[in-house]
């Protein structure tokens, strides 16, 4: 069995995108994922230092979009993926990156990716 934790509608404003005025003003862009970790010793002593903390990964994640500038969605996945499969103590992660207001007609668009140490 596998326990996952998750980070629901983490917004963070970056500069994004493969036209000129996008890159030059920043845009909200809505991270959700869910992250596999083995839950068992922290729960077991209620130990905070054997948790996985969704704190420091929203940070983390928070702070890489801000201070690197990607033109595609899919490269800044791709590369905080990376970093928390291999940072972390993330076996298995799904991340959903929404850019809303991308699109005029559309709500919302992006990806969702899945990936694995």
């Amino acid at each position: 069995m596998t326990d996952r934790i998750f980070i629901e509608g983490l917004e963070v404003y970056t500069v994004i995108g493969i036209f000129d005025w996008e890159k030059t003003q920043k845009r909200k862009l809505v991270f959700d994922l869910e992250l596999a970790t083995d839950i068992k010793a922290a729960a077991k002593g209620d130990d905070y230092d054997q948790a996985l903390c969704y704190g420091k990964i929203s940070a983390f994640i928070t702070q890489f979009t801000e201070t690197h500038q990607f033109e595609l969605i899919e490269t800044l996945a791709e590369r905080i993926a990376e970093k928390l499969l291999s940072d972390f103590a993330v076996s298995w992660l799904k991340m959903k990156l929404s850019k809303p207001g991308a699109v005029a007609n559309a709500r919302n668009v992006g990806l969702i990716i899945e990936r694995s140490a």
